[in-house]
């Protein structure tokens, strides 16, 4: 009998027809991620329902040796939410929301997205911050760092984590916050999924029904983006947002010949008192000639909106952080944006600082969080062919802008220790590896951007 035969018949008891094989009628539908691939598929996939299911599939794929993956939103630029002929653990019925307004506390299943849980949270005029894509998953989001329209205010959402449920490798269901299971806290927020199955977290929740924001988009000049960067410097917490220099978009709001064409885009949030929105919103929209302005008061759920359709996307990333933007880097983007051989080419900057560098960088492991900018290189196209030249178009882009070096464990286009090393300052990374050595000595959860255990020689020395 082999791995799969194994885990089957283990599994299949406890789950019955949630347990997908290859010749199940939705097997094709639920082993599916959301970005396109070359690999094969998974073997089986688990859908489980609740914390003890989950503890039964955990256990399963330990016993068996099967290939094994945890899919929650299923977002991972490298599809690591599927595994080759192996086992996937498929969240998505572990789904679910609550807000308690009174605590200011918001509770996240498994399966849930960013979007379902704003949702909830906002008919109570309150949110927690996650990033820009109103279908990712929370726990995936939450547990590689969470940048997005609320961080400069609030925090990443690792800074905004209270608890989290987590089956570990050996099947045990344990509750870690920052008095239980510490160190595994500690690792949760920035580690990513290295350390056990999250079934539920607690969140903070903050005030942030209706905000003003929106897009603007701009002519595509060097000095636009220099100034929207220099902006973001000087803007208060309350604002947080994100620039695209990247190919238009065949958007309504924009002219029909400027699709496909290299542009600027702010897409901005001001959650503060809405009195000081337009003296904060000023510097931006003075940022140069502007093209489109769709800022306005609106839910901030809405801006969940502007994300483009990712299903069956071939994508490359390449991330890192900048500490400014001067006129040349900025006019070497555009021109590379010009020359992308994929229908989307975008140098995405992300301006940090605010509260989030207010955290000191050892209280999680998400550590870098002195640089100003977070910086991402992406091409995506539903054609294999082009999409294979942007992957080279986004490494040799990436070079030349110098986007590189430390990285964002959530936006890495590559795998392998030295990608996953990136992520990490040397003490952090020692650190998040003695505490995989406690809780997952045999790397069960390693596909994802693996932590190893230490060894024992390192261990004394962490």
């Amino acid at each position: 009998m082999d791995v799969i035969d194994e885990a089957r018949r283990l599994l299949e008891p406890r789950l019955g027809k949630r347990l997908l094989t290859r010749e199940s009628a939705e097997f094709e539908e639920r082993a599916s991620v959301v970005f396109a691939g070359d690999d094969d598929p998974p073997a089986l996939v688990a859908r489980a329902r609740d914390a003890e299911e989950v503890s039964a599939v955990v256990r399963g794929a330990a016993s068996t040796g099967i290939p094994f993956a945890v899919r929650g939103g299923g977002h991972g630029y490298l599809r690591q939410g599927t595994v080759a002929n192996g086992l996937v653990l498929d969240l998505r019925l572990l789904a679910g929301a609550e807000a308690d307004p009174a605590a200011r506390v918001g509770v996240a299943f498994a399966g849930t997205t960013a979007g379902e849980y704003t949702a909830v949270a906002e008919r109570h005029g309150l949110a927690t911050g996650f990033g820009d894509t109103a279908s990712v998953g929370v726990p995936g989001i939450a547990l590689g760092g969470g940048i997005g329209f609320l961080s400069r205010r609030d925090g990443l959402t690792v800074d905004n984590m209270l608890s989290a449920e987590v089956v570990l490798a050996d099947g045990s269901l344990v509750e870690a916050s920052e008095t239980a299971n510490a160190d595994l806290f500690w690792a949760l927020r920035g580690g990513g999924g290295n350390f056990g199955v999250v079934t539920r977290l607690r969140l903070r929740l903050s005030e942030a029904g209706i905000v003003t924001g929106g897009i603007l988009a701009f002519e595509p000049d060097p000095r636009t983006v220099s100034a929207l960067v220099a902006a973001a410097a000087e803007a208060p917490d309350e604002l947080s947002l994100m620039i695209n220099v990247m190919k238009a978009p065949p958007a309504p709001f924009l002219p029909p010949e400027r699709h496909g064409t290299p542009i600027v885009i702010a897409i901005l949030c001001h959650s503060g008192d809405p009195e000081r929105a337009d003296a904060a919103l000023a510097p931006f929209r003075s940022a140069g000639r502007v093209l489109a302005d769709l800022v306005r008061r609106q839910q901030y759920s809405a801006l969940f909106a502007v994300a483009p359709p990712l299903s069956g996307v071939r994508t490359t990333q390449r991330t890192g952080f900048f500490d400014g933007v001067d006129d040349a880097l900025a006019g070497a983007a555009l021109d590379a944006i010009h020359g992308a051989p994929t229908a989307t080419a975008v140098l995405n900057l992300r301006p940090m600082g605010a509260a989030i560098a207010r955290v000191e960088p050892d209280a999680t492991a998400f550590a870098h969080r002195g640089r100003a900018l977070m910086a991402t290189i992406g091409a995506a196209d539903l054609d294999s062919g082009r999409a294979n030249a942007g992957r080279d178009w986004a490494e040799s882009t990436a070079a030349s802008l110098g986007v590189g070096g430390a990285a964002y464990l959530n936006f890495l286009g590559e795998s392998g220790p030295e990608a996953t090393a990136s992520a990490y300052p040397a003490a952090t990374l020692s650190r998040l590896r003695a505490v995989k050595r406690q809780f997952d000595p045999q790397n069960l959860f390693r596909s994802n951007h693996n932590i190893a255990p230490i060894p024992d020689d390192d261990l004394a020395r962490v």
